[in-house]
């Protein structure tokens, strides 16, 4: 019976493998130039991790189990909250600030479809205990600089950058009530994703009357801090959470990142534990849905038991942001398995020769890629092996050679070949 792979996942063949790998190491590289270290948990992880944070309604987007202890598990769809139970669990011995990184493998049991499988790789980017403006600059300036080391210009990608506070305040004095704040965040989170006029539904169904409909269409017809109304700014709160935006942007000016970020009112996060300044990176051409995002969520600490500590980061998935590479024609350079193919002369000759083991171990001992023929099949048909690897040198080990220590060495680009001795070979 032949096995189909499961909905929303992938195989890696070897060019899938390698992507894979050139991503994470340049997601490493931007985090470790910054100072973040390097952490990782459990990809099971108890359910109410989840619960507790999302509510019980979030068990219908989760892969979950009961296992033989009667204990229900979940499969992690996100590095967060792991994140906020590690900090929790030595809580006083970490040093603040922490300044924590993570490349895992996650779940979420909803709707395969272009861009959004079940199972995916995302990066986060953490950094937990400093508040103000500063961290969360720092947050989005190393993840701009792991879209500069993939190839991506602010030709490509923008952030879109706003805060919550400021949406609440701003909801909040349009007349909305504040325990319909975030039902109305909740259906904002769709702008864009679902057509105007079920969104105008959904808002109308929520109970909003039409002044407060129009009243936020006229927010979302800002398109900068300075766009924001005199009116609005009357009250201390909006003023507030501008001036703050406005530090934000300062900052990141003096990172050189100006051309990259801009003010999108409309910027929200579905997530509910966002508490501050909250920003996604977008296609410039509008191809994708958000490619990845993130923000500040003080109260997740403190939601989860453990002493309150400021916390910002972000979290970006790999399959968006790898359709988006490819598109552009962004990735790793084709590579060959290996450097060195090593043949043996002889013809007729069956079994792998002692001699070739030698010369094999000798360049694999320095670090030279090597392959051989396991079936010790002719020179002609070990030839063809290595030109259909892909190596560069073949090393042809001959029964006159071998007497004298020597071996033919023949680059495959030239054509050209030369005796060298073993100790000269690989150098």
């Amino acid at each position: 019976m032949k096995v189909q792979s499961v909905r929303g996942t992938r195989d890696f063949y070897p060019e899938d493998m390698a992507f894979r790998q050139w991503l994470f190491e340049r997601w490493r590289a931007a985090s470790r130039r910054a100072g973040f270290v390097e952490v990782d948990g459990p990809v099971l992880e108890p359910l109410e991790l989840y619960t507790d944070k999302s509510g019980p309604e979030i068990v219908e987007q989760l892969y979950w189990l009961q296992d033989k202890g009667d204990r229900r598990l979940a499969l992690r769809p996100e590095f967060t909250p792991t994140l906020g139970r590690m900090v929790a669990a030595r809580q006083a011995a970490l040093p603040a600030p922490i300044r924590w990184f993570n490349i895992s493998r996650c779940f979420r049991y909803e709707r395969a479809q272009k861009g959004r499988l079940r199972e995916f790789f995302q990066w986060n980017v953490d950094l937990v205990g400093v508040e103000g403006e500063a961290a969360d600059a720092e947050c989005i300036a190393v993840a701009i600089d792991g879209m500069k080391a993939l190839g991506l210009g602010p030709e490509d990608v923008e952030v879109r950058v706003s805060d919550r506070r400021l949406l609440a305040a701003l909801v909040r004095h349009l007349g909305i009530p504040d325990e319909r704040v975030g039902q109305v965040f909740a259906i904002l989170d769709k702008r864009g994703k679902v057509p105007p006029e079920a969104l105008a539904a959904m808002l109308g169904d929520a109970g909003l009357a039409p002044r407060e409909r129009e009243g936020l269409e006229r927010l979302f017809a800002w398109r900068s801090l300075e766009d924001v109304d005199a009116r609005e700014l009357a009250t201390d709160e909006v003023r507030e959470a501008v001036e703050g935006l406005r530090r934000l942007f300062g900052l990141l000016a003096a990172y050189g990142l100006t051309d990259w970020c801009r003010f999108d009112i409309g910027i929200v996060r579905g997530l509910a534990y966002y508490t501050g300044p909250v920003w996604e990176v977008s296609d410039r051409r509008g191809e994708h849905r958000a490619v990845f995002g993130g923000g500040r969520y003080d109260r997740l600490l403190g939601d989860m038991g453990a002493k309150p500590m400021p916390a910002c980061g972000f979290g970006c998935g790999d399959v968006v942001l790898g359709l988006l590479l490819r598109e552009r024609g962004l990735g790793p350079a084709a590579e060959a398995a290996a450097e060195y193919y090593v043949a043996v002369a002889a013809p007729g000759e069956t079994g792998v020769p002692i001699a070739i083991i030698d010369v094999v171990r000798r360049l694999r001992q320095q670090g030279k890629r090597t392959q051989f023929d396991l079936k010790g099949g002719s020179l002609k048909s070990q030839m063809k092996k290595a030109a259909d690897a892909g190596v560069r040198f073949v090393v042809i080990v001959g029964r006159e050679g071998a007497e004298r220590g020597t071996v033919i060495l023949r680059d495959m680009a030239t054509g050209e070949q030369r005796d060298v001795t073993l100790e000269e070979l690989g150098g």
